[in-house]
């Protein structure tokens, strides 16, 4: 399947490189210096209007779910074992 532009959505990628280049300097490659998100302020934030899933990985996902709570009692990642609801139990 062709890689889609980055940059526009109706194109297949042709590593022309202009999603590459600085956003603050079109002469330059980007570094990833981050100069261009380092604005001063206390905190920033990214506007999602869109989220693209076309379900690759999933099954891996629930993989790793399924190998970490069939692992031992003692595994650090309790968010991954089943979990069982019983009606009138708190959470914990």
């Amino acid at each position: 399947m062709a890689k889609i532009c980055v940059l526009d959505e109706n194109k297949i990628c042709d590593d022309c490189g202009e999603c590459s280049v600085c956003d603050l300097d079109p002469n330059k490659i980007c570094d990833n210096c981050m100069k261009c998100v380092d604005t001063g302020a206390a905190y920033n934030a990214v506007e999602i209007d869109e989220i693209i899933d076309d379900g690759s990985g999933m099954e891996a996902y629930e993989q790793l779910r399924r190998d970490l709570a069939e692992a031992d009692e003692d595994q650090p990642f309790e968010c991954f074992r089943p979990k069982t609801y019983v009606p009138g139990q708190k959470k914990r």
